[in-house]
């Protein structure tokens, strides 16, 4: 399984999970193939996986506004969402 990002210069970039294999390219089908390319040069012949699974990972920012106070912003990775805060959020903040 490969782990597939966006970078924030461009492109994307694709790490695998459990093996030393990296690369990169500027867009979604090029990338394919590179990875397609790095799995076929990194394993023997006999050894290489009938199937690659990419696991595509997005950072998304949701901003809260209209509070008293800025709440942190939530970071969605994968299927889950976790709060990235140093504070726990408290109940008598009130949005309007």
């Amino acid at each position: 399984m490969f782990i597939v990002e966006e970078d924030p210069e461009g492109g994307y970039w694709a790490r695998a999970v459990g093996e030393s294999i990296f690369t990169e390219a500027d867009d979604l089908d090029e990338l394919r193939k590179q990875v397609l390319d790095a799995v076929k040069c990194h394993f023997e012949d006999g050894e290489v996986p009938k199937v690659i699974r990419l696991h595509f990972v997005r950072d998304e920012i949701i901003a809260v506004s209209g509070c008293r106070e800025t709440f942190p912003a939530t970071t969605l990775r994968g299927n889950s969402a976790r709060l990235a805060t140093t504070s726990p959020a408290r109940p008598d903040h009130t949005c309007g």
